[in-house]
C-alpha cells in the first residue's frame, strides 16, 4: 500500500481515502473536482497593510531627506536631517523582512475557502474545506495520484 498524503485529518492511499470523517475505497470515487469559494477581503486588505508598514520607513525618510533640502536650515541642521532621513529609510529593511514574512504566510494560507468534492454512488459529498492553500494543493495533487492508477484498471 502507497500512501500519498497523510495529516491528522486527511489519509489518502492506494487502497482507499480518509477525509471529513469518512472513508471511502478508491474504485467508490467516480469523479473529484474542486471549488473555490469567494475571496476574503480581510485578507487582501490585511496584505495591503502588510505592504503599506513595509514603505512607511522609505517614505518617512525621503520625506525628511526633501524637507532638510528645501528648508533654509544651518548646514548642521540640514545634515541632521538628511542623515536622520538616511537612517529612518535604512530601518526598512528589518521591518520589512519580518512583514515580508507575514506576507508570505498569508499567501500560504490563501484569500479564499476551497473544497474538494466527490461523486460516489450514493452521491456527491464535501471531502475537505480548508482555507490553507498549501495544504489544499498537497491533498488535491494526492487524490489525483492516487486516483489515476485506479481509473486505468
Amino acid at each position: 500500500m502507497t500512501t500519498y498524503y497523510r495529516d491528522p485529518e486527511v489519509l489518502i492511499t492506494t487502497s482507499g481515502v480518509r477525509m471529513n470523517g469518512r472513508e471511502f475505497r478508491l474504485p467508490d470515487l467516480l469523479q473529484v473536482w474542486y471549488t473555490r469559494g469567494a475571496r476574503s477581503w480581510g485578507v487582501i486588505v490585511f496584505r495591503g497593510a502588510l505592504g503599506l508598514a513595509i514603505l512607511m520607513p522609505l517614505l518617512l525618510g525621503a520625506l525628511a531627506v526633501g524637507i532638510a533640502l528645501l528648508m533654509d536650515a544651518s548646514i548642521g541642521n540640514t545634515a541632521a536631517l538628511v542623515v536622520g532621513g538616511i537612517l529612518i529609510g535604512l530601518a526598512t529593511v528589518p521591518v520589512a523582512d519580518l512583514l515580508l514574512e507575514r506576507v508570505d504566510r498569508s499567501y500560504d494560507r490563501g484569500s479564499r475557502s476551497m473544497e474538494i468534492w466527490g461523486r460516489v454512488p450514493d452521491g456527491e459529498v464535501l471531502l475537505l474545506r480548508t482555507t490553507n492553500a498549501q495544504r489544499f494543493g498537497r491533498i488535491y495533487r494526492a487524490l489525483q495520484r492516487a486516483l489515476e492508477p485506479a481509473a486505468h484498471r
